[in-house]
Protein backbone atom coordinates (compact mmCIF):
# COMPACT_ATOMS: atom_id res chain seq x y z
CA UNK A 1 0.00 0.00 0.00
CA UNK A 2 1.19 3.64 -1.20
CA UNK A 3 -0.20 6.18 1.53
CA UNK A 4 0.73 10.03 1.85
CA UNK A 5 3.00 10.51 4.95
CA UNK A 6 1.37 11.48 8.72
CA UNK A 7 1.99 15.08 8.18
CA UNK A 8 0.22 15.66 4.17
CA UNK A 9 -2.65 12.65 5.25
CA UNK A 10 -3.27 15.47 8.29
CA UNK A 11 -4.24 17.84 6.11
CA UNK A 12 -6.86 16.16 3.72
CA UNK A 13 -10.45 16.47 4.95
CA UNK A 14 -11.71 12.85 5.57
CA UNK A 15 -8.71 11.02 5.08
CA UNK A 16 -8.24 7.71 6.51
CA UNK A 17 -5.51 5.98 8.01
CA UNK A 18 -5.08 2.14 6.84
CA UNK A 19 -1.09 1.33 8.03
CA UNK A 20 -2.34 -0.43 11.16
CA UNK A 21 -4.99 -2.75 8.90
CA UNK A 22 -2.29 -3.15 5.96
CA UNK A 23 0.42 -3.85 8.33
CA UNK A 24 -1.97 -6.58 9.90
CA UNK A 25 -2.92 -8.00 6.53
CA UNK A 26 1.01 -8.25 6.43
CA UNK A 27 0.84 -5.46 3.57
CA UNK A 28 3.82 -3.42 2.95
CA UNK A 29 3.13 0.48 3.63
CA UNK A 30 5.54 2.85 1.57
CA UNK A 31 4.83 6.35 2.39
CA UNK A 32 4.88 9.01 -0.66
CA UNK A 33 2.43 11.92 -1.16
CA UNK A 34 3.41 12.31 -5.32
CA UNK A 35 3.63 9.24 -7.24
CA UNK A 36 4.96 11.56 -10.29
CA UNK A 37 8.40 11.57 -9.04
CA UNK A 38 10.76 9.80 -11.00
CA UNK A 39 11.86 7.78 -7.42
CA UNK A 40 8.14 6.77 -6.78
CA UNK A 41 7.61 5.87 -10.34
CA UNK A 42 10.57 3.90 -9.92
CA UNK A 43 9.15 2.36 -6.34
CA UNK A 44 6.30 1.12 -8.04
CA UNK A 45 8.08 -0.80 -11.32
CA UNK A 46 9.86 -2.29 -8.53
CA UNK A 47 6.55 -4.11 -7.45
CA UNK A 48 5.76 -5.50 -11.02
CA UNK A 49 1.54 -5.05 -10.46
CA UNK A 50 -0.77 -6.72 -12.49
CA UNK A 51 -3.24 -3.38 -11.26
CA UNK A 52 -3.12 -0.54 -9.02
CA UNK A 53 -5.86 0.81 -7.32
CA UNK A 54 -6.27 4.20 -6.45
CA UNK A 55 -8.54 5.80 -3.99
CA UNK A 56 -9.13 9.01 -1.99
CA UNK A 57 -5.62 10.05 -3.83
CA UNK A 58 -5.30 14.32 -4.42
CA UNK A 59 -3.13 14.48 -7.55
CA UNK A 60 -4.04 13.48 -10.98
CA UNK A 61 -1.56 10.68 -12.09
CA UNK A 62 0.68 11.18 -15.02
CA UNK A 63 1.80 8.96 -18.15
CA UNK A 64 4.59 7.57 -16.45
CA UNK A 65 3.01 5.54 -13.46
CA UNK A 66 -0.42 4.61 -15.19
CA UNK A 67 1.65 2.81 -17.06
CA UNK A 68 3.28 0.96 -14.81
CA UNK A 69 0.72 -2.14 -13.80
CA UNK A 70 -0.11 -4.51 -16.52
CA UNK A 71 -3.96 -3.98 -16.60
CA UNK A 72 -3.57 -0.12 -15.97
CA UNK A 73 -4.90 1.99 -12.63
CA UNK A 74 -8.92 1.80 -11.64
CA UNK A 75 -10.25 4.50 -9.38
CA UNK A 76 -13.28 6.00 -8.02
CA UNK A 77 -14.98 9.30 -8.45
CA UNK A 78 -18.02 10.01 -6.43
CA UNK A 79 -20.53 11.05 -8.83
CA UNK A 80 -22.28 9.83 -11.87
CA UNK A 81 -19.60 10.79 -14.57
CA UNK A 82 -19.11 12.12 -16.78
CA UNK A 83 -21.82 14.38 -14.94
CA UNK A 84 -19.50 16.14 -11.68
CA UNK A 85 -16.25 15.94 -12.66
CA UNK A 86 -13.70 17.56 -10.82
CA UNK A 87 -13.34 18.44 -6.69
CA UNK A 88 -15.94 17.62 -3.62
CA UNK A 89 -18.58 16.10 -6.39
CA UNK A 90 -20.37 15.05 -2.90
CA UNK A 91 -20.24 18.32 -1.48
CA UNK A 92 -21.05 19.94 -4.13
CA UNK A 93 -23.88 17.72 -5.24
CA UNK A 94 -25.59 18.58 -1.12
CA UNK A 95 -24.95 22.37 -1.57
CA UNK A 96 -26.92 22.44 -4.59
CA UNK A 97 -29.95 20.44 -3.29
CA UNK A 98 -29.07 17.54 -5.39
CA UNK A 99 -31.29 14.43 -4.42
CA UNK A 100 -28.59 11.69 -6.21
CA UNK A 101 -25.49 11.31 -6.55
CA UNK A 102 -23.22 8.33 -7.39
CA UNK A 103 -19.81 6.76 -7.56
CA UNK A 104 -17.74 5.78 -10.94
CA UNK A 105 -15.41 3.15 -10.89
CA UNK A 106 -13.24 3.79 -13.94
CA UNK A 107 -9.86 2.80 -15.50
CA UNK A 108 -7.45 5.92 -14.65
CA UNK A 109 -5.71 8.62 -17.98
CA UNK A 110 -3.91 11.11 -17.67
CA UNK A 111 -7.09 13.88 -17.44
CA UNK A 112 -9.45 14.91 -14.50
CA UNK A 113 -12.22 11.63 -13.77
CA UNK A 114 -11.85 11.39 -17.97
CA UNK A 115 -10.70 7.38 -18.03
CA UNK A 116 -13.14 4.79 -19.52
CA UNK A 117 -16.03 4.00 -17.00
CA UNK A 118 -16.12 0.34 -15.32
CA UNK A 119 -19.33 0.53 -13.34
CA UNK A 120 -21.78 3.30 -11.96
CA UNK A 121 -24.07 3.11 -8.59
CA UNK A 122 -26.81 5.68 -7.78
CA UNK A 123 -26.73 7.21 -4.40
CA UNK A 124 -29.92 9.11 -3.18
CA UNK A 125 -29.12 12.31 -0.82
CA UNK A 126 -31.71 12.20 1.75
CA UNK A 127 -32.84 15.69 3.62
CA UNK A 128 -31.21 15.23 7.03
CA UNK A 129 -27.99 13.07 4.96
CA UNK A 130 -24.76 15.10 5.82
CA UNK A 131 -21.33 15.07 3.47
CA UNK A 132 -20.27 12.55 5.97
CA UNK A 133 -23.22 10.10 5.53
CA UNK A 134 -23.13 10.28 1.48
CA UNK A 135 -19.28 9.76 1.46
CA UNK A 136 -19.83 6.40 3.58
CA UNK A 137 -22.47 5.12 1.32
CA UNK A 138 -20.25 5.73 -1.22
CA UNK A 139 -17.64 4.57 0.00
CA UNK A 140 -19.15 1.06 0.82
CA UNK A 141 -20.68 0.79 -3.11
CA UNK A 142 -16.90 1.20 -3.97
CA UNK A 143 -16.26 -1.50 -1.92
CA UNK A 144 -18.66 -3.48 -3.84
CA UNK A 145 -18.09 -2.64 -7.10
CA UNK A 146 -14.21 -3.41 -6.53
CA UNK A 147 -14.78 -6.94 -4.80
CA UNK A 148 -16.80 -7.58 -8.42
CA UNK A 149 -15.04 -6.56 -10.87
CA UNK A 150 -11.48 -7.50 -9.33
CA UNK A 151 -10.98 -10.47 -10.74
CA UNK A 152 -11.72 -9.38 -14.87
CA UNK A 153 -9.94 -6.33 -13.62
CA UNK A 154 -6.73 -8.35 -12.88
CA UNK A 155 -6.67 -9.63 -16.32
CA UNK A 156 -7.87 -6.89 -18.37
CA UNK A 157 -11.60 -7.90 -19.24
CA UNK A 158 -13.54 -5.88 -17.43
CA UNK A 159 -16.26 -4.24 -18.81
CA UNK A 160 -15.53 -0.54 -19.92
CA UNK A 161 -17.34 2.43 -21.81
CA UNK A 162 -15.52 5.63 -22.87
CA UNK A 163 -17.18 8.86 -21.61
CA UNK A 164 -18.09 11.57 -24.24
CA UNK A 165 -15.17 14.74 -23.09
CA UNK A 166 -18.26 16.93 -24.41
CA UNK A 167 -20.97 15.82 -21.92
CA UNK A 168 -20.61 16.97 -18.28
CA UNK A 169 -19.42 19.70 -16.16
CA UNK A 170 -16.05 20.22 -14.41
CA UNK A 171 -16.47 21.00 -10.54
CA UNK A 172 -14.70 23.87 -9.05
CA UNK A 173 -12.54 23.76 -6.34
CA UNK A 174 -13.92 24.23 -2.68
CA UNK A 175 -11.61 26.08 -0.21
CA UNK A 176 -12.53 26.63 3.60
CA UNK A 177 -13.04 30.35 2.79
CA UNK A 178 -16.04 29.34 0.50
CA UNK A 179 -18.06 28.14 3.84
CA UNK A 180 -19.36 31.45 4.46
CA UNK A 181 -23.37 31.25 4.94
CA UNK A 182 -25.02 33.97 2.55
CA UNK A 183 -28.56 33.93 5.50
CA UNK A 184 -29.96 36.19 2.31
CA UNK A 185 -30.92 32.43 0.54
CA UNK A 186 -33.88 30.11 1.49
CA UNK A 187 -33.92 28.43 4.56
CA UNK A 188 -33.78 24.81 2.45
CA UNK A 189 -30.59 26.47 0.51
CA UNK A 190 -28.60 27.20 3.83
CA UNK A 191 -29.80 24.01 5.28
CA UNK A 192 -28.10 22.57 2.23
CA UNK A 193 -24.74 24.44 2.79
CA UNK A 194 -24.27 23.62 6.46
CA UNK A 195 -24.77 19.72 5.74
CA UNK A 196 -22.72 19.80 2.99
CA UNK A 197 -19.79 21.32 4.27
CA UNK A 198 -19.73 19.91 8.16
CA UNK A 199 -17.14 17.49 9.45
CA UNK A 200 -15.11 16.07 8.16
CA UNK A 201 -14.92 18.95 6.16
CA UNK A 202 -13.89 22.65 7.14
CA UNK A 203 -17.24 23.49 7.88
CA UNK A 204 -20.05 26.99 7.26
CA UNK A 205 -19.26 29.75 9.14
CA UNK A 206 -21.09 32.82 9.82
CA UNK A 207 -19.84 36.10 10.67
CA UNK A 208 -20.21 38.00 13.51
CA UNK A 209 -18.17 40.99 14.55
CA UNK A 210 -15.52 39.61 11.94
CA UNK A 211 -15.02 36.77 13.65
CA UNK A 212 -15.99 32.99 12.93
CA UNK A 213 -18.82 30.91 14.23
CA UNK A 214 -18.95 27.53 13.02
CA UNK A 215 -22.15 25.96 11.97
CA UNK A 216 -22.07 22.17 12.30
CA UNK A 217 -25.49 21.07 12.25
CA UNK A 218 -29.14 22.41 11.57
CA UNK A 219 -32.38 20.69 11.32
CA UNK A 220 -34.19 20.49 7.78
CA UNK A 221 -36.87 23.14 7.67
CA UNK A 222 -40.08 22.47 6.91
CA UNK A 223 -41.59 25.48 5.22
CA UNK A 224 -43.67 26.90 8.08
CA UNK A 225 -40.65 28.32 10.52
CA UNK A 226 -40.78 31.90 11.22
CA UNK A 227 -39.20 34.85 9.29
CA UNK A 228 -37.05 37.88 9.93
CA UNK A 229 -34.23 40.04 8.37
CA UNK A 230 -31.66 37.64 7.00
CA UNK A 231 -29.09 36.48 9.69
CA UNK A 232 -31.23 37.73 12.77
CA UNK A 233 -31.01 35.25 15.59
CA UNK A 234 -34.43 34.68 16.17
CA UNK A 235 -34.44 32.88 19.40
CA UNK A 236 -32.29 30.54 21.58
CA UNK A 237 -33.81 27.58 23.22
CA UNK A 238 -33.02 23.94 24.51
CA UNK A 239 -33.48 22.39 20.72
CA UNK A 240 -30.78 25.31 19.45
CA UNK A 241 -30.30 28.69 17.86
CA UNK A 242 -33.26 30.15 14.81
CA UNK A 243 -31.84 32.41 12.54
CA UNK A 244 -33.70 33.39 9.91
CA UNK A 245 -33.04 33.23 6.10
CA UNK A 246 -34.48 34.77 3.26
CA UNK A 247 -37.40 32.81 3.78
CA UNK A 248 -38.32 31.39 7.05
CA UNK A 249 -35.12 30.22 9.18
CA UNK A 250 -33.23 27.57 9.98
CA UNK A 251 -32.85 26.00 13.17
CA UNK A 252 -28.61 25.26 14.44
CA UNK A 253 -28.27 22.22 15.94
CA UNK A 254 -24.12 22.78 16.82
CA UNK A 255 -22.13 25.16 16.58
CA UNK A 256 -18.77 26.60 17.96
CA UNK A 257 -15.65 28.81 17.35
CA UNK A 258 -13.26 28.01 14.79
CA UNK A 259 -11.27 26.02 16.88
CA UNK A 260 -13.81 24.20 18.32
CA UNK A 261 -15.43 20.69 18.34
CA UNK A 262 -18.93 21.10 17.46
CA UNK A 263 -21.05 21.44 20.46
CA UNK A 264 -24.57 21.59 21.28
CA UNK A 265 -25.97 25.37 19.93
CA UNK A 266 -27.86 25.92 23.16
CA UNK A 267 -25.03 26.00 25.29
CA UNK A 268 -22.42 27.10 22.82
CA UNK A 269 -24.61 30.28 22.09
CA UNK A 270 -25.03 31.14 25.99
CA UNK A 271 -21.20 30.87 26.64
CA UNK A 272 -20.76 33.33 23.66
CA UNK A 273 -23.10 35.76 24.07
CA UNK A 274 -25.38 34.96 21.66
CA UNK A 275 -29.49 35.65 21.94
CA UNK A 276 -32.39 37.09 20.16
CA UNK A 277 -31.22 40.39 18.41
CA UNK A 278 -27.58 39.45 17.73
CA UNK A 279 -27.18 39.37 13.82
CA UNK A 280 -24.89 37.11 11.51
CA UNK A 281 -23.24 39.88 8.73
CA UNK A 282 -24.67 39.98 5.45
CA UNK A 283 -22.79 38.50 3.10
CA UNK A 284 -21.22 40.73 -0.59
CA UNK A 285 -22.53 39.29 -3.47
CA UNK A 286 -19.29 39.19 -5.32
CA UNK A 287 -18.50 36.85 -2.10
CA UNK A 288 -21.87 34.85 -2.43
CA UNK A 289 -21.11 34.18 -5.91
CA UNK A 290 -17.44 33.04 -5.58
CA UNK A 291 -18.63 30.43 -2.64
CA UNK A 292 -21.71 29.50 -4.88
CA UNK A 293 -18.69 28.30 -8.10
CA UNK A 294 -19.93 31.60 -10.16
CA UNK A 295 -17.42 34.03 -10.28
CA UNK A 296 -13.37 35.08 -9.25
CA UNK A 297 -12.81 34.84 -5.41
CA UNK A 298 -13.15 38.79 -5.10
CA UNK A 299 -9.72 40.48 -3.93
CA UNK A 300 -8.95 40.46 -0.02
CA UNK A 301 -10.96 37.75 0.36
CA UNK A 302 -9.09 34.40 2.17
CA UNK A 303 -8.85 31.54 0.68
Amino acid sequence: MITPPDEDRRGLSGAADLTGAARAAGVPVLYESNLNVPAATEMVHALDPDLMVVVGWTRLLGPGILSVPRNGCVGFHASLLPRHRGRAPVNWAILRGEPVTGNTMLLLDPGADTGDIVDQVRIPIAPDDTCGTVYDRVARAGAAMLRTHLPALLVGTAPRRAQNPSEGDVLPRRTPGMGVIDWDRPACAVHNWVRALTTPYPGAFGLLGGERVMVWRTRPPTGDEPGGPPGAVLAVGPEGVRVATREGSVLVTAMGGPDEPPQPAADWSCRAGVRPGTRFAAVPPAVSRWVLGEGPRPEGVAR
